[in-house]
């Protein structure tokens, strides 16, 4: 599941600068969605790029720099409605209502606005999820419970938001029920706040991986071949690096060059990986053939725990060096293997630590992460492929 953060900046928040500071410390953390009352979508067009959602309702329209209307991303409608309670839930309200104060030009709108201000409301949410692609709902007095009821009850067909106002709030809503809501919605001035609210929402759609062992079954010295170096636009630290390998059914932990040398600087951006023919692993599940990889694209950085989290790739940086060939067994008797540059500056990680590939020798063990499926273009297929 993908996560968003949504940061609220409509009137209730205060006045346009102060809304402005919260908009451009969200632009400069990176969250997903700004919600601003609708005259205000041209201005934060002006501010960045962002998804602008806005409350629908008001007279003033405003024009961009072009002279055009501007229009959000996606309308939410409820505000100074039957959403926040401005206009009342008939009072025989049972689940199924007369959504027409939350249409606009008789269509189903594509966010709706709920404060859970009873177990009614809680109800008119899930109503209010059958019409809408966006579900934002606010907890008054209890939070917990009527999330954990909407998650159980809501299905795909809406994208469900819950409002928070802190990092650890966020973290809870995207932990509920162990599925949690698809997003929150902010309303902080915190720039630190925002920014760790964005944080969480990473670590939330990060990859946790089961790495094992292998052991070293052959090592040898090969001609030079086309040598990949990953360079990335962040520093890894010391128990970071990639997943690398000639076959895509097992690939080795490859580290970072994070360590000092007499002879040459540490490049902790840097992953020498491999030969131009082997994958490597990226954030969707995926792999990508080293040759392919070019500024801009993606990698997954791995941790020696099987953390993960993505890299952009500054420059991918091709050299015809001397390399080694590594075999390896699996605990289920598969064997892998791949090409490394013979240099000590690059480091496969073994039972006893970050380890010179100069230094590996037949019977050390080596970490890697195994997939029993076979790739097309990266993606996984069940079929059978033979890779040797």
């Amino acid at each position: 599941m993908t996560r968003s953060v949504w940061l609220k900046a409509d009137s209730e928040v205060g006045d346009w600068e102060t809304r402005k500071r919260r908009i451009t410390a969200g632009l400069e953390a990176g969250v997903d969605w700004v919600l601003v009352d609708e005259h205000d979508v041209a201005r934060v067009r002006d501010l960045g790029e962002v998804n602008v959602a806005a409350f629908a309702g008001g007279d003033v329209t405003v024009m961009d720099a072009e002279g055009e209307e501007a229009e959000p991303d996606a309308h939410v409608v409820g505000k100074d409605g039957e959403g926040d309670g401005t206009v009342d839930l008939p009072s025989d309200f049972s689940g199924s209502a007369d959504l027409s104060a939350l249409r606009q030009d008789g269509e189903a709108p594509q966010g709706g606005y709920v404060r859970i201000r009873s177990k009614e409301y809680e109800g008119f949410a899930e109503a209010v999820a059958e019409e809408a692609a966006f579900t934002i709902v606010i907890g008054d007095d209890w939070q917990i419970i009527p999330l954990e009821n909407l998650i159980a009850r809501v299905g795909d067909e809406t994208e469900l938001i819950t409002g928070v106002q802190t990092a650890e709030d966020a973290k809870t809503a995207y932990e509920t029920l162990e599925l949690g809501a698809d997003g929150v919605l902010l309303d902080t001035d915190d720039p630190d706040e925002i920014r760790r609210t964005v944080e969480v929402r990473d670590e939330a759609g990060r990859e946790q991986l089961s790495l094992s062992w292998a052991e070293v079954t052959d090592i040898e010295q090969t001609g030079s071949a086309d040598r990949v170096c990953i360079d990335t636009g962040s520093l890894m630290a010391e128990d970071e690096g990639m997943l690398i390998g000639s076959m895509a059914r097992g690939l080795f932990f490859v580290h970072a060059e994070t360590a000092e040398s007499p002879y040459v600087a540490s490049r902790p951006f840097r992953v020498n990986a491999g030969a131009v023919h082997a994958y490597v692993r990226t954030p969707d599940g995926g792999t990508k053939y080293l040759s392919e990889l070019q500024s801009g694209d993606e990698v997954q950085v791995v941790d020696t725990d099987g953390n993960t989290r993505e890299a952009i790739v500054g420059r991918a940086k091709i050299e015809k060096r001397p390399m080694f060939r590594v075999q390896a067994e699996t605990e289920d008797g598969d064997r892998i293997e791949t090409l490394i540059q013979n240099a000590e500056t690059i480091k496969m990680h073994t039972a006893e630590g970050r380890t010179a590939i100069t230094d590996i020798e037949p019977g050390d063990e080596l970490l890697l992460y195994t997939d029993d499926k076979a790739r097309h273009f990266g993606e996984a297929v069940e079929e059978s492929i033979i890779e040797k």
